[in-house]
């Protein structure tokens, strides 16, 4: 644990970092209103602190910047979730009242809101399908040889999956299958049901089995949707660093596992390699789950350099995923 005026002068450090992203000099934070002591004094104190590995100077000349162990320490011992003002909180009420149609623009639009408040890249990962009641199941032909099986959740979500059929699966019997497959599903969830109960009409069982069948591959799926990528093109000066985080970004596995290895370690702040992913060692997220009836449904976060505004980004991050909670709830 560092002492009082060790702290204040890292705390100080870090603020003018996260403002300027210049590397930060000892007499700037010598007049700093918290700081009450010589530009000496400073310049001692941060020559401990880089010691310490808090601090580190990128040329022998400039000033000094935080490393990740001082990312960690200003997060778990000189801020905590700030308070969004006035006109943002009401921003977010609004986008959320307003907030109608299918789940999935829901998602995209929100991560599209996380990005703007926190000019970040924002990441919103929605509920999977077989976790949500389904209020129904229609199976529609395409052609003699297939139909597609549309499932409307309870949450609004809709998921599609073709199917083949015969050709002398015909309209009536498309409708059976359809009112046998809606009964047998409708208020349980998908990861649930093992089979249906049997129609006694065996083109109809087989056209419920391909349906649920295929339900059961949809529903794994996850929903993830990124908003705000081209704010990360701005945040670093490297161009090797933006195209190691635009590419990870692009790839739907890595970021749900991400998001979700965070969420399940406790944490709500992962700094550079905390985290775990190599092409991300230059960002930290921040991430919040999102909690509808006391279940964890999906997570809601912001990625950005290691040294962005951590108090906003909790904040918002916190608001948002309590208030698309809410909305989800709602249906």
């Amino acid at each position: 644990m560092l002492d009082d005026r060790k702290t204040a002068i890292l705390g100080a450090v870090i603020q003018e970092y996260i403002a300027t992203a210049q590397p930060v000099g000892s007499t700037h934070i010598a007049h700093a209103p918290s700081i009450q002591v010589s530009s000496a004094t400073v310049r001692n104190e941060m020559s401990l602190l880089e010691s310490e590995g808090y601090l580190v100077q990128p040329h022998t000349s400039a000033g000094r910047i935080p490393t990740d162990k001082g990312y960690r320490y200003y997060v778990d011992n000189l801020t905590s979730p700030g308070r969004l003002d006035k006109a943002t909180t009401q921003q977010v009420g609004n986008f959320f009242s307003a907030a109608h149609g299918r789940l999935e623009e829901m998602l995209h639009q929100t991560s599209n809101l996380l990005a703007e408040l926190t000019n970040n890249a924002a990441v919103v990962v929605g509920p999977k399908a077989e976790a949500i009641p389904i209020r129904s199941v229609q199976i529609v032909s395409l052609s003699a040889a297939a139909a597609t099986v549309v499932a409307v959740f309870a949450n609004g979500t809709v998921e599609n999956v073709t199917i083949e059929i015969d050709e002398a699966d015909d309209d009536v019997r498309l409708a059976s299958a359809s009112a046998h497959v809606s009964a047998g599903l409708a208020g349980t969830v998908l990861g649930a049901v093992g089979s249906l109960a049997t129609s006694g009409d065996a083109d109809v069982d087989r056209l419920c089995a391909a349906s649920l069948g295929g339900l059961g591959q949809v529903g794994t799926g996850d929903h993830v949707f990124t908003g705000g990528v081209s704010a990360v093109a701005d945040a670093f000066d490297a161009v090797e660093v933006v195209r190691s985080v635009l590419h990870t970004l692009e790839q739907q596995f890595v970021v749900v596992s991400l998001v979700s290895d965070i969420v399940g370690r406790g944490m709500s702040v992962a700094i550079g390699l905390e985290h775990g992913v190599e092409p991300l060692s230059a960002c930290s997220v921040v991430v919040a789950p999102v909690v509808v009836d006391g279940e964890h449904l999906g997570s809601v976060g912001v990625l950005g350099p290691t040294r962005m505004n951590y108090p906003q980004a909790l904040a918002t991050v916190e608001v948002v995923s309590e208030q698309l909670g809410h909305r989800i709830e709602e249906g």
